[in-house]
């Protein structure tokens, strides 16, 4: 008994069919290879940093500034903006106007510049709007819309305080929870009027609009001038008095630029888009020795289809003309001139007598 194997299947087992024996490959065992295969290369972990990049989140920089990785292929087909170069020029003149006007206004040294023009929805601008703020409601008459004008809590500080005769080099003071009185309503009213007047100003070389403020909002809700799935330009301007100021942003829709759409489509102030004078006049001379062929229509009869197929050589077809009966010319179908018919030497001839006065029908043939 004690000479019996421990695993009859193990005794069964042929000699052919035992495991071969561990050969060496390049001098590392057969173990440590399929270990190294199974293990394969060392994983790396990406950061949180390197995450948010590949993301296109970026949480210090609360700028709209153009996104990368997934967030830039999902904002690609949110909003198509199209670049309008004169725009550009229009709001760096508001911003040297708007430093005039400001210093004129608070009788401090005023600062304003301009951080960025972006496209956003409309939608999406009122949901990134921090609160409080108070919501300027504007109308531009010539465009036949409305624009939005936001001043950020800072700014209305700031300009409550230095209106107001509040000592240099300290803060403006912030009080949170509480609505903005009547003074400090009234305060910023009159400098969004002064910067809509400035707006006027910048926009009269290019066409005369006239900007006329319309409400005061502290609700976005109640601040709605557009579908939130329509596209605006949005404008953010930096207003700096010494130690104090704050943001405050314009956003004017698609819709109310649309009316001088080609007007802020040019490069530089009166271009005419591809119009040469040369070209016109070079057009003129050569329309005027065109040769056209004008037909001559003596008279005109409706007859049954019958008739006319029944028609044999030699027939004679009556008109309802005579010598003295006007004809009408005619270039390319289009009636132009009436007259009458005579004899100029051994050629048919046509007095013109009267132009025939083009229609609506007339004109689009």
């Amino acid at each position: 008994m004690a000479d019996e194997p421990q695993n009859p299947e193990a005794a069964e087992t042929p000699a052919s069919e035992a495991p071969p024996a561990e050969t060496a490959v390049d001098g590392v065992p057969p173990s440590e290879a399929l270990a190294n295969v199974a293990s394969g290369p060392a994983e790396r972990i990406l950061n949180q940093d390197e995450i948010d990049s590949l993301l296109g989140f970026d949480v210090n920089n609360d700028q709209l500034q153009d996104k990368s990785g997934v967030r830039a292929i999902i904002n690609s087909a949110l909003v198509s903006y199209e670049r309008l170069p004169m725009l550009e020029i229009v709001f760096d003149r508001l911003v040297r106007l708007m430093t005039t006007s400001l210093r004129n206004f608070t009788s401090d040294n005023v600062e304003v510049s301009l951080d960025n023009i972006t496209s956003i929805r409309f939608g999406d601008y009122l949901n990134s709007i921090p609160l409080p703020a108070i919501l300027a409601v504007f109308q531009a008459e010539q465009l036949g819309n409305y624009g939005l004008f936001t001043v950020d809590s800072n700014l209305i500080y700031s300009i409550v305080d230095v209106l107001l005769g509040g000592r240099r080099g300290s803060s403006a003071m912030r009080i949170e929870g509480r609505p903005y009185t009547t003074i400090e309503r009234t305060l910023v009213q009159r400098m969004i009027e002064v910067i809509l007047q400035d707006m006027a100003q910048a926009f009269e070389p290019l066409a005369p609009v006239n900007f006329h403020l319309e409400r005061l909002e502290t609700n976005p809700r109640f601040a709605a001038i557009a579908r939130p799935a329509n596209a605006a330009i949005l404008v953010k301007l930096r207003i700096d008095m010494e130690d104090r100021g704050g943001r405050t942003e314009l956003l004017l829709p698609y819709a109310t630029l649309e009316p001088i759409r080609k007007l802020l489509l040019q490069q530089f102030m009166g271009e005419k888009f591809g119009r040469d004078s040369i070209w016109e006049s070079h057009l003129a001379t050569e329309l005027w020795s065109t040769k056209v062929e004008i037909a001559a229509i003596l008279d005109e009869q409706i007859m049954p289809l019958n008739k006319i197929m029944n028609m044999e050589v030699g027939q004679t077809v009556m008109l309802n003309a005579d010598p003295d009966s006007k004809i009408e010319l005619r270039c390319g179908g289009v009636p132009l001139l009436r007259g009458r018919m005579g004899r100029a030497g051994a050629s048919v001839a046509v007095r013109v007598e009267e132009a025939i006065e083009r229609t609506d029908a007339s004109r689009a043939l």
